[in-house]
């Protein structure tokens, strides 16, 4: 897959807000958006007026971006939610939201989902006792996720777990401090995603 090899500030300062790549960084006056709120390049500050394909192409390129992914895969995520009953954008999100990098972010055990994407890649978690390391493993109704046995000493993600302990976790998913666990209680709802995305404008994109 294509991976994103410039600054990832850069992708903030593109899409003119803040997508909190950089985890704790984006919470203080370190973060790129703060100090420079224009776009980059020789003519970032010249915002020009977006067409409306240019609206729909950054509102999906702000989406990957949110969760890191790759325009084929999230193309295959697009044909999933379209042949799914229900609505389009939403049944995206939601597929989105199942991914497991994103849900061991969710569930504080990484301060942003890159972060929680190197902790599956490196095999540290396990889903309903099996070990899996594919970040984009979607997730069911009554998983359950674990630290693994042998990584729960491991120093960075019980650092996580006291920085994350005043976020709230979202209302689908539920949390074990002590077990270093948590459990989807069910899919998300689009009352549970929390970002500023506007899905029917990337609906619309691929509807060209």
């Amino acid at each position: 897959m294509a991976r994103y090899k410039d600054e990832q500030c850069r992708r903030c300062r593109r899409e003119g807000q803040k997508l909190f790549l950089k985890g704790e960084r984006c919470f203080t006056d370190k973060c790129s958006i703060s100090r420079r709120n224009y776009a980059p390049g020789q003519h970032g500050q010249k915002r020009a007026k977006l067409s409306e394909y240019g609206t729909q192409l950054r509102e999906k390129q702000k989406t990957k971006a949110y969760y890191g992914v790759g325009e084929r895969q999230f193309r295959k995520y697009f044909e999933m939610a379209s042949n799914k009953k229900g609505v389009t954008g939403e049944n995206l999100l939601q597929i989105l939201e199942s991914r497991l990098d994103n849900v061991v972010y969710r569930l504080g055990f990484g301060t942003s989902r890159a972060q929680a994407r190197q902790f599956v890649n490196h095999g540290q978690f396990e889903v309903n006792g099996e070990r899996v390391d594919i970040p984009s493993y979607l997730v069911k109704s009554g998983d359950i996720i674990t630290v693994r046995e042998s990584k729960k000493d491991n120093v960075t993600i019980k650092t996580n777990i006291e920085v994350n302990s005043s976020r709230p976790v979202p209302a689908w998913l539920e949390k074990d401090n002590e077990k270093l666990s948590g459990k989807v209680i069910r899919l998300s709802a689009r009352e549970d995603i929390d970002l500023p995305i506007e899905e029917h404008l990337i609906v619309e994109l691929y509807s060209k």
